[in-house]
C-alpha cells in the first residue's frame, strides 16, 4: 500500500485521491468505480494506471484454502507474493483475527505457531491486505483483532502504522482494534504515547511467573501482577477495559490455586477475563479441560464481581488452532485432506 501510495503521488495524485484510494480499498471495493457526486476525479495519468495498481495490490495476500467451522467463523489461509503463508480468521459478529507475523518467536508451548518459529515480519501492506481479504467476504466487518499468527509488539512498528490507516482510512473506531501481547513493562508506555490508541489483550495464562515462563517461555521474565498492573493503567487511560487471554489446559492452569490469585489480583481491577478452552494441536500432549470446570471457574469469577467470559475456541471442528492450516499446508497433508 504505501509503495502504491508513491506511485499514486508520482502520478500526480492530491491528498483527496489518496485518501479516496485508501477508503476504497480498505472497504474491500474497486477504488476506480465513483460513488458519489462529490467524489474527485482521478487525474488521467492516475486512472491509466489504476488497474496495474490494484493488481499488485491483489497479489500482496491470496486466499489459498478455507476452513468453515461451522460454530466459530471461517479460518482462512493465505499466500503471500513471496510463497509464505499466514492465516486470517472471520470472526463471529462481524469481526476479523489478523496476523502480524510468519511463524511467532515467542514459542508459546500449547501453539503450532510457536512451533516454527519466527521466519520473518510481515510488513504495513501484508497486514492491512489481510483486512482487504476479510472485508470482501464480509462487508459488515467492524472489528480487528490483532491475534493471529506472531507477536504484534515484535512487529510494532508495521501493526501500529496498519491501525493508524485502518482508523483514518477504513472508518475502525480505536476501540475496535484489538493489539494482543504477551506483555512487557514498555509496550504500554510505547501504545500510550501513540495519537491512536487500541484495546489492547494481554496473554496472560497464568498468575504464577514460573508456570507463566513454561508457557511463554520467550515472552518478558516480569511478575503477572505487574504486568496486569501496567496493563490497567492503560485501561485507565484509554477507557477501554483490558482483555485478557486465559488459554484454559486441563491440569495446568485451571486449578483452585490459579482460580484464588486471579480473584484477588483482578477484584476491583478494569478488566475482561476470557477463558479460552485449549485448541488440540497434533503432537502436544495438552488436554482441553472439562467443559463443566471452565464453567466453574468463569462463574467463580463471576460470583467475585470480576467480569469473565467463557469462549469457544475458533474452529476447533476444523482443526483450526492457529498455525495448523499454515503447518498442514507445509507438509503436504493441507493437500491429502482437500482431496479426500
Amino acid at each position: 500500500m504505501l509503495h502504491a501510495l508513491e506511485r499514486l503521488r508520482a502520478l500526480g495524485a492530491r491528498p483527496a485521491h489518496e485518501h479516496r484510494f485508501l477508503r476504497r480499498w480498505l472497504a474491500g471495493a474497486d477504488p476506480r468505480i465513483a460513488t458519489g457526486r462529490q467524489e474527485v476525479m482521478w487525474p488521467k495519468t492516475v486512472e491509466v494506471a489504476l488497474s496495474d495498481i490494484l493488481d499488485e495490490l491483489d497479489a500482496i495476500a491470496r486466499i489459498e484454502h478455507t476452513a468453515v467451522s461451522t460454530e466459530t467463523g471461517t479460518r482462512l489461509l493465505l499466500r503471500l507474493a513471496d510463497g509464505k503463508s499466514v492465516e486470517s480468521v472471520l470472526l463471529p459478529r462481524d469481526g476479523a483475527c489478523i496476523s502480524s507475523q510468519v511463524g511467532c518467536a515467542v514459542g508459546c508451548s500449547f501453539c503450532m505457531t510457536g512451533r516454527s518459529g519466527l521466519i520473518r515480519q510481515l510488513s504495513t501492506d501484508e497486514i492491512l491486505a489481510q483486512v482487504v481479504v476479510a472485508r470482501r467476504a464480509d462487508a459488515r466487518l467492524r472489528r480487528i483483532v490483532f491475534m493471529g499468527m506472531g507477536e504484534p509488539s515484535h512487529n510494532f512498528d508495521a501493526v501500529m502504522e496498519a491501525i493508524d490507516v485502518l482508523a483514518t482510512h477504513g472508518n475502525f473506531p480505536h476501540k475496535n482494534m484489538c493489539f494482543s501481547t504477551v506483555g512487557d513493562l514498555h509496550i504500554f508506555d510505547r501504545l500510550l504515547a501513540r495519537t491512536i490508541k487500541p484495546a489492547v489483550a494481554l496473554s496472560l495464562h497464568s498468575t504464577f511467573l514460573n508456570k507463566r515462563s513454561e508457557l511463554v517461555p520467550r515472552g518478558a521474565k516480569v511478575e503477572p501482577r505487574e504486568l496486569v498492573e501496567a496493563a490497567e493503567r492503560y485501561a485507565r487511560a484509554t477507557t477501554y477495559p483490558i482483555l485478557v487471554q486465559w488459554t484454559l489446559i486441563q491440569g495446568v492452569n485451571d486449578g483452585d490455586d490459579e482460580l484464588e490469585r486471579l480473584i484477588e489480583m483482578f477484584r476491583g481491577k478494569y478488566a475482561l477475563i476470557n477463558f479460552i478452552p485449549w485448541n488440540t494441536v497434533d503432537g502436544l500432549d495438552y488436554q482441553r479441560p472439562d467443559i463443566e470446570r471452565a464453567r466453574h471457574m468463569s462463574q467463580r469469577l463471576h460470583q467475585a464481581g470480576i467480569l469473565c467470559k467463557l469462549r469457544r475456541s475458533a474452529a476447533q471442528d476444523v482443526d483450526g488452532a492457529c498455525g495448523q492450516l499454515r503447518a498442514r499446508a507445509e507438509d503436504g497433508s493441507l493437500l491429502t485432506r482437500k482431496a479426500n
